[in-house]
């Protein structure tokens, strides 16, 4: 009977212990404004990361990320950026941007991937999301996020 009442607190905890270990920091999130050059605008709500901790964790283990979901990258000076999927199982894309809000460059990530996806220049942020968002949603570079939207 121990045996038994062993595995059913095994079955029962499991879950609880991979949930909490998908998410390792709570992050505060902000509705962030990307403008398109003809001046629309669309609404991502993103964690923000902002420490070191925080940024080199991101979004390692993830399994899903909703659409329309994503997480702010937020550096304290402009610098080439370069990024690797380690540990992260979801495809996402990533968006350079600079300390004017202008997205200099758009990339897409392969899952568990160590390859580094570098910014072609300095800047300050990067804005992860699922694979694909950035197209369907017709953000292109050139564009930029609302600074604004982050205060």
């Amino acid at each position: 009977m121990k045996k038994n009442n062993l595995l059913l607190l095994i079955f029962c905890f499991l879950p609880l212990v991979v949930s909490c270990e998908s998410v390792k920091y709570k992050l505060p999130k902000k509705n962030l404004i990307l403008e398109r050059n003809d001046g629309t605008q669309i609404t991502v709500r993103a964690e923000i990361a902002a420490k070191e901790e925080e940024r080199n964790w991101g979004f390692m283990q993830r399994k899903n990320i909703p659409e329309g979901t994503g997480m702010l990258f937020v550096f304290e000076k402009e610098q080439v950026l370069n990024f690797w999927m380690k540990n992260t199982p979801t495809p996402l894309s990533i968006a350079y941007i600079d300390k004017k809000g202008i997205i200099t460059d758009l990339h897409d990530m392969t899952p568990f991937s160590l390859a580094s996806v570098t910014s072609t220049r300095s800047v300050c942020y990067a804005l992860e999301v699922p694979q694909g968002w950035y197209e369907k949603n017709n953000i292109k570079a050139g564009d930029k996020l609302l600074l604004s939207s982050l205060k």
